[in-house]
């Protein structure tokens, strides 16, 4: 693929999912992933409480009864080797598995010190990242806090770009659905990176950064949009809430060596 698909010369670059990810990442100095309902918001929430997050990969709809028994029997052998609880799905929580990828239940459950939290969607691009690459986590609870970090460790310009992905999410056919708090989370970010110097950015990066500014009343945006009314939908508008609360969280969560996500 030609050089017009890196954004070269950008020091902030933008793109989506899985496959944007793997196109950027060897090219710049630092990922950061953004998947605002709700791997990274659910992220920064066990990060706070002091929880090492553990990203899996969990595809949102298994081909085959015997596909999703394989994946669970996975991500239950990945938690057991790691010394880390495994959460589940939403709708599975109980007594004993109290922990989910719902942001609510991560914060009203007991402490773990590890939890492996698996995902479709942020949780597929983190999982396939290489392990040498510098990989944050983002989300509308901590834009400035990671923006700082970012520009603190000197990213952001053309010798050491960053690379901001919306996660998005998916169409029954498994393809990428571009999804609008992706968008304007990973565009909060870039404006605030902007605003601290960072640049140039690319025309895609840009874009996402106007769609932010120009969004008048994010909360409401995040939850009319179509994730977040089949959040809604399926009972869990405090999910919404929490994610669309903006800059509340002032911890940035870092891959570290052992491939957790920890306070950067």
């Amino acid at each position: 693929m030609g050089d017009w698909a890196s954004q070269s010369g950008a020091g902030v670059r933008f793109e989506w999912g899985p496959a944007g990810a793997d196109r950027l990442v060897t090219e710049v100095a630092c990922l950061v992933v953004v998947d605002v309902l709700s791997f990274t918001t659910s992220v920064s929430v066990a990060v706070e409480k002091g929880t090492r997050v553990l990203p899996f990969w969990w595809p949102q709809q298994p081909a085959s009864a015997s596909e999703q028994s394989g994946i669970e029997k996975a991500a239950a052998a990945y938690a057991r080797q790691s010394g880390a609880r495994l959460a589940v799905h939403r709708a599975a929580v109980t007594p004993s598995s109290p922990w989910s990828l719902s942001p609510h239940h991560l914060r009203t459950a007991p402490f773990a010190a590890r939890l492996v939290l698996p995902s479709p969607n942020g949780a597929a691009i983190a999982a396939a990242v290489p392990p040498g690459v510098r990989l944050v986590a983002a989300c509308l609870r901590n834009i400035t806090a990671v923006g700082s970090w970012l520009t603190s460790h000197g990213y952001g310009t053309p010798g050491q770009p960053v690379a901001v992905i919306a996660a998005g999410e998916r169409w029954p056919d498994g393809s990428l659905r571009p999804a609008l708090e992706d968008l304007l989370g990973a565009g909060a970010l870039v404006s605030d990176l902007r605003a601290q110097g960072a640049g140039p950015l690319s025309v895609e990066a840009a874009a996402a950064k106007a769609s932010y500014e120009g969004t008048a009343d994010l909360a409401h945006a995040v939850a009319a949009g179509a994730s977040g009314r089949q959040l809604a939908a399926r009972g869990f508008v405090e999910d919404v809430a929490i994610a669309t609360a903006e800059d509340t969280c002032t911890v940035v969560p870092v891959r570290n060596g052992d491939g957790a996500f920890a306070l950067g």
